[in-house]
């Protein structure tokens, strides 16, 4: 039985003990969303039948459209805690500050670590900055939770921060590691929990973790991959004991190079751009804090390649020498500027920001003038 319990409850690691006590899996739900379905039928939704182990319930990001519902094992996720607490060097005497909401897989895994003697929680943005937050010795958020850490005064005692979510991009991993902290990026999703980790030499894999790439979609197989969605039939896309979710890849001497999901690349002139390798290099632009680029429907070319730019600051960068590097097929040709909507975990929420895009509510610019 699914026990939805909401992101803003308060003391959410009791309500979650007590429903794992009671045999029942919970489920964290965000007040702010507004795709699970109310009355009877979201009655119905969550009464959708469960294999019987499940025993944790969570949500994809939603970043390219609405979240789906993941169920798993209490296993898929217990199974690699001893390996987290070694990363991190944390146990139960510790906290570790967990900016993003409790209906994130991302927070929600640590949660569950903390049920099991892993490190305590200090949870919400709210902690960003406060005085709770001296108490942390470790973080566990994406890269927009670690920027906004850094933006308001590193806590004294955090060593480590454990970044996911989305790339991390190198100017931000140096302005964290200057400032003392030991970082560690790492590749999974809601279904394949933990699959690659980086602490600064590439992506290699998770412990118990095998890699493989075919026909350039990354494949994974470890004891950690979800059981399927919930409300859905079949289970993940499996081959034997392999699952993937659709990301494009590269292994070269055992590290791993993610370059999106395979469903998101863009179709420009008869060239084929992944939008993710254009945004890495945008991301190093000084003056943009992020970037998003889509493809907008073009009526001869196939999609005109499009950037919509999160400045840092009130100037905007000239980006035209940066571009310089693309080639001529990854260079945008239509620019927008302005705060990028995100998912509640704070990844952009990429489908609402093409829509504002199309819509035309974000305002156009040219970078290569002042």
């Amino acid at each position: 039985m699914i026990t939805p319990i909401r992101a803003d409850s308060p003391k959410i690691l009791e309500q979650l003990r007590a429903v794992r006590a009671a045999g029942q899996v919970p489920l964290v739900t965000d007040p702010r969303w507004d795709w699970l379905p109310d009355g009877v039928a979201g009655d119905a939704f969550l009464s959708s039948e469960l294999p019987a182990d499940v025993a944790w319930a969570t949500t994809t990001s939603g970043s390219s459209g609405n979240p789906r519902v993941v169920i798993r094992t209490a296993s898929s996720w217990a199974d690699s805690f001893a390996a987290v607490s070694e990363m991190l060097k944390a146990g139960h005497d510790d906290h570790i500050l967990l900016p993003g909401p409790p209906s994130s897989s991302l927070t929600l895994f640590s949660l569950a670590h903390a049920l099991e003697d892993g490190p305590r929680p200090l949870l919400g943005l709210a902690a960003i900055g406060s005085p709770m937050a001296e108490r942390a010795t470790c973080m566990h958020g994406t890269p927009h939770a670690l920027r906004a850490v850094l933006d308001a005064g590193l806590p004294a005692n955090l060593r480590v921060a454990l970044i996911g979510g989305s790339s991390l991009d190198f100017a931000l991993r140096s302005r964290a590691e200057a400032a003392g902290v030991r970082v560690i990026e790492y590749y999974g999703a809601a279904e394949l929990s933990f699959v690659a980790t980086d602490e600064g030499s590439g992506l290699h894999a998770f412990p118990e973790v095998r890699l493989d790439v075919r026909d350039e979609e990354l494949w994974v197989s470890s004891p950690y991959i979800a059981i399927g969605y919930l409300g859905e039939p079949g289970p993940l896309r499996l081959r034997d004991d392999w699952a993937t979710v659709g990301d494009r890849a590269r292994i070269s001497d055992g590290t791993l190079q993610i370059r999106g999901r395979r469903d998101g690349a863009i179709l420009t002139a008869s060239a084929t751009v992944i939008p993710e390798d254009v945004e890495t290099t945008l991301r190093a632009a000084p003056g943009v804090r992020d970037a998003f680029v889509c493809g907008i429907p073009h009526p001869s070319l196939g999609a005109l390649l499009s950037a919509y730019v999160e400045l840092a600051g009130p100037d905007r960068p000239d980006l035209h020498d940066l571009t310089r590097h693309l080639a001529p097929s990854h260079r945008p040709r239509r620019w927008f500027a302005g705060p990028l909507p995100r998912t509640a975990s704070g990844k952009i929420a990429r489908a609402e920001a093409e829509r504002r895009m199309l819509a035309g509510e974000v305002p156009r610019f040219d970078p290569n003038r002042p």
